[in-house]
């Protein structure tokens, strides 16, 4: 089995292009094009499509690339077999997270471990909680630290870490700050901002709002809580922010008997075996935190 081969046709197939390709693989685009080449006379069929500069996988390509995909993963899982035999805390640590939990959760954590494990190579990647799940069930990272789902994922192991209320936040001048009482049908009469439809935050949010008070005026929708944050602190909309973003410039508006919280926590493939960067991260992790519940 001509492994790079493999590894050459599954990046060009990420990428649509043969240069990209190139880049990721830190070789040259021709050393690309002779290895797919080479798969391809193998395989005695064309795998892509040549339109114009981008290749796109043809019928052939696309019932091959899972294949290739669990050929690559068997690589790296035989790889942390053997380095986990070797009892070494070294090598590559894929890891994903949100980006609230790396700017508000991990940054202490991440130095203490960078510091104690001077051989492991994070290698730290930023998406939304959904999209994370999304890659570790295709196996793309060891661990994720995210916004856990709101109903268990088939192969996802999810361990809850914190437990994160949410609460309405305004700035200081704005009408709701100067109510009492103020009830769901209140809040609605004034503009929101909040998470994307379909994120695990907004569904939470949803949950506690929405079945109540069926309408709301959205004027805006972003996936970054800090961006959030940052809208309502201007003053042209309220949100539902974690308490622990409410500081300063901001102030709680507290609304009867509405309770909102998510769970933050590890995401882990049930049949991925760990490295031992990533048991040593783990260990870490529950030692740094109060776990939820």
């Amino acid at each position: 089995m001509d492994i790079p081969a493999y590894l050459a046709f599954i990046e060009v197939a990420r990428h649509g292009s043969f240069s990209k390709a190139a880049e990721a693989l830190f070789i040259t685009q021709p050393a690309v094009s002779k290895r797919v080449a080479h798969l391809e006379q193998q395989l005695n069929c064309q795998l892509f499509d040549r339109i114009g500069r981008k290749a796109c996988l043809n019928e052939a390509g696309n019932a091959l690339l899972p294949i290739a995909q669990r050929i690559a993963q068997d690589i790296k899982e035989s790889q942390r077999v053997i380095d986990n035999l070797r009892g070494e805390i070294a090598g590559r640590l894929p890891l994903v997270t949100s980006h609230h939990i790396g700017l508000r959760r991990l940054p202490r954590l991440l130095k203490i471990f960078a510091r104690k494990y001077p051989r492991v190579r994070l290698d730290l990647a930023f998406m939304d909680s959904e999209n994370a799940c999304h890659k570790l069930e295709q196996g793309h990272y060891e661990l994720g630290v995210v916004t856990l789902p709101l109903r268990p994922l088939k192969n996802l192991k999810l361990t809850p870490l914190w437990d994160d209320p949410l609460t309405i936040a305004a700035v200081a001048d704005h009408p709701l700050s100067n109510q009492k009482d103020i009830s769901l049908e209140t809040l609605a009469k004034y503009p929101a901002i909040l998470p994307s439809t379909g994120t695990y935050t907004r569904t939470v949010i949803e949950a506690a709002i929405l079945n109540k008070q069926k309408k709301l005026e959205v004027i805006l929708e972003t996936n970054y809580l800090e961006t959030i944050r940052t809208m309502v602190s201007t003053g042209i909309g309220w949100s539902a922010l974690p308490r622990t973003m409410i500081d300063d410039d901001l102030v709680e508006i507290p609304i009867p008997n509405l309770h909102m919280h998510r769970t933050l926590g590890i995401v882990q493939h049930t049949n991925r075996s760990l490295s031992n960067a990533s048991k040593a991260f783990l260990e870490a992790l529950h030692s740094q935190v109060r776990p939820a519940g």
